[in-house]
């Protein structure tokens, strides 16, 4: 098993980097997060990665936090979930945005995600619900996403045309106030987006 690479970034393109590690070049898929945190091309990069082994491919996929791989291997552990599904996930997704989503059992944010269907998505929840050894949904939890303040204040942005990708990181945080309205929070939204 490839457990870790380092080395020199030759290529980037929108999923993946060819990493040459003393004269070899690894193709390594990565997520958009990933992605945009990996340093320029010809810059020395570090990756943890998981090699994927089919009867015809031999595939590796790299993260620049051990989190996201480990994330990642859970994502792998849900049924029907490949690591092309996995990796989409984990794009659209930060780690801590999934963890909410799956707490709220957010259906319509795992949906919006490519390669989820509403089934896939009940699924995702269920068992990973159990992986992650959440909670069951907390009277905080349960008053700003039941009580749809976030999932409104997340409608309301992407109706004014941001991605659900952007929309879901500028909101990361609103949770974690108490007595925020969906007003507020596309306020504190749109002046997080606004910086950026």
């Amino acid at each position: 098993m490839i457990a870790y690479l380092e080395g020199k970034i030759k290529e980037k393109t929108d999923s993946k980097i060819i990493l040459d590690v003393h004269g070899v070049g690894f193709e390594v898929f990565v997520s958009n997060i990933s992605l945009q945190k990996l340093p320029d091309k010809d810059k020395q990069a570090g990756l943890h990665t998981y090699l994927h082994v089919r009867e015809d491919t031999l595939q590796i996929f790299g993260f620049n936090l051990l989190e996201e791989k480990e994330m990642f291997l859970k994502l792998l552990s849900v049924s029907k979930i490949g690591p092309k599904v996995a990796l989409s996930i984990l794009s659209a997704l930060s780690i801590d945005s999934l963890r909410k989503a799956i707490v709220a059992g957010d259906i319509d944010l795992i949906t919006a995600i490519p390669g989820i269907g509403k089934k896939g998505a009940q699924r995702l929840v269920l068992e990973l619900k159990e992986k992650l050894k959440l909670p069951d949904f907390s009277e905080t939890v349960a008053a700003s996403v039941d009580g749809s303040p976030y999932i409104e204040a997340r409608d309301a942005l992407t109706n004014l045309g941001y991605s659900i990708t952007e929309a879901t990181k500028a909101l990361e945080g609103c949770l974690d106030k108490k007595d925020l309205s969906a007003e507020d929070m596309i306020r504190l939204s749109l002046k997080k987006l606004a910086k950026n």
